[in-house]
């Protein structure tokens, strides 16, 4: 399948709260072919040359045309995409990338999705490729107020589940603790976890999955260029050698990555 680069209309650009956005766009040919766990880039700027990258963004949600898009502000790059407004063109190339392993070898398991922080992005696109499993969604974030799209994972009709670092909302304590709670108490009923978060959740859900050996696909975070496999700028290390997260990724068998 090959990715697709033209521009596509902005229809809405809206804060969420605090640094995050989301960002809805019709771009009917990659969301008529999008899969869950694959991204887009993302040329932020209006014209010129600044910045010369284009951003990396998860695909947050596809369907009738449109094209969603869940963003934090960071950097000089999200600055200027926040500020985009409906009806101006993005340019954007895509679906790019791998995502997640939904085959037939997975359609009778129990799915499970773990996020921390902003991992959440593309895990509600996933959660509505598995409605059907009604997966059981674990958010974990620093504090409550840092806690997304939980109404959203509800409205697919998943089990919902939230931590936070501070206690402020849910278990206390990072959402791998709460993944660990649920699995003493044989809560989980899981057959297969998919997750995307910081790289030290990642780790930490990887040794939890190995010792009770239970299926696991990660969706790693990684510094991209050119999004496309080209500049090998986002290698990771794995058994089998090094890998490209944009075009090898950015879903992989967590017991595939050397930690």
């Amino acid at each position: 399948m090959s990715a697709w680069q033209g521009n596509a209309q902005i229809l809405s650009n809206r804060r969420i709260r605090g640094a995050y956005f989301h960002l809805s766009v019709m771009a009917a040919r990659i969301s008529a072919v999008a899969k869950p766990g694959q991204f887009v880039m993302v040329k932020v700027n209006r014209d010129g040359q600044e910045p010369l990258l284009r951003r990396p963004l998860g695909i947050h949600n596809a369907g009738v045309g449109r094209l969603s898009l869940l963003y934090e502000v960071i950097g000089k790059g999200t600055q200027i995409l926040s500020q985009r407004r409906p009806g101006e063109l993005l340019d954007i190339i895509g679906p790019l990338g791998n995502g997640f392993d939904t085959g037939p070898r997975m359609r009778g398991a129990r799915p499970v999705l773990v996020a921390g922080g902003m991992g959440v992005a593309p895990l509600v696109f996933l959660a509505r490729k598995l409605k059907a499993h009604t997966p059981l969604v674990l958010i974990g974030a620093k504090t409550g107020k840092g806690i997304l799209c939980a109404e959203e994972f509800n409205a697919c009709g998943c089990r919902v589940r939230l931590s936070s670092d501070d206690g402020t909302r849910g278990f206390k304590g990072k959402v791998t603790g709460l993944f660990k709670s649920m699995l003493r108490q044989g809560k989980t009923g899981m057959t297969v976890v998919y997750a995307c978060g910081p790289r030290p959740m990642l780790r930490e859900l990887s040794v939890l999955c190995r010792q009770q050996g239970i299926p696991l696909q990660v969706s790693l975070e990684a510094h991209m260029a050119c999004g496309i496999g080209a500049c090998l700028g986002c290698a990771v290390e794995t058994h089998a050698g090094y890998r490209r997260v944009c075009k090898d990724g950015p879903v992989f068998p967590a017991a595939e990555i050397v930690w």
